[in-house]
């Protein structure tokens, strides 16, 4: 059973995504969060980073909308095809996340790339760091890692429950980006859904007019949290615009 230790709303700040806005994040630090309480969370509109779980709680705005696939339902696009194709080139292996300098040096580089073309903070993920945001102890955590022979050149860090698998995070190397591999990263969880019975894939939120998030509504169809309901409260999950 989940144990809080810290619930807290963050103090409004400029937002990341719509510059014109104030953010906001409500958290909730927890450890010993099973896979089920995981669930609840997501389907909830929750997140999470090492032992962070989050949603938005501005008051101002509603622009980030939680977006889930029917893995059922959905279709994929000829492009969004392609992408899968290309990147089928590379080597997956999947377990439990860990950190080492080549996933440093990884993160590093692909972190680089955003702060030249999208504006970003530098940022040195430490090892300790890295340890916790991503590699943090947890029973639903997992990496796919991508290889090119014995070269790490990508990474995508998940959450697997008894339903769902939830895309947290992705980093790749940057000469590898020509081959579409965000779109093919969400291609992979969708096959892995599929190959373990998953009936949804959670792909974060949804931000109107911020081009950096705009590739996950082009995923179809889609569905999308209406809502932002208490942990007793039921979900209501629409279908995307």
């Amino acid at each position: 059973m989940a144990r809080l230790v810290r619930h807290f709303i963050e103090e409004p700040r400029p937002c990341a995504y719509l510059p014109q806005e104030q953010a906001s994040l409500e958290y909730r630090l927890m450890v010993n969060v099973s896979p089920a309480e995981l669930e609840a969370l997501l389907e909830r509109g929750w997140r999470r980073f090492g032992p962070a779980y989050f949603r938005p709680a501005c008051k101002a705005c509603q622009g980030c909308v939680s977006l889930r696939l029917d893995v059922a339902s959905f279709v994929a696009t000829e492009s969004q095809s392609r992408a899968w194709r290309r990147c089928r080139r590379f080597r997956f292996e999947q377990g439990k996340p860990r950190v080492d300098a080549a996933r440093l040096e990884l993160h590093s580089a692909w972190h680089q790339t955003r702060e030249q073309s999208r504006g970003w903070d530098p940022n040195v993920v430490t090892e300790e760091e890295y340890a916790t945001q991503f590699a943090f102890p947890s029973a639903t955590g997992r990496e796919m890692a991508w290889y090119d022979g014995e070269r790490l050149v990508a990474l995508s860090l998940l959450d697997v429950t008894p339903h769902s698998v939830s895309a947290a995070y992705f980093f790749y190397a940057p000469d590898i980006a020509r081959l579409s591999p965000g779109v093919a990263n969400v291609m992979a969880c969708i096959e892995l859904a599929r190959a373990s019975g998953a009936a949804h894939v959670y792909l974060g939120y949804r931000v109107e007019g911020c081009p950096s998030l705009e590739y996950k509504g082009r995923f179809r169809p889609h569905q999308v949290l209406t809502s932002r309901p208490a942990l007793q409260e039921a979900p209501d999950w629409g279908d995307g615009a």
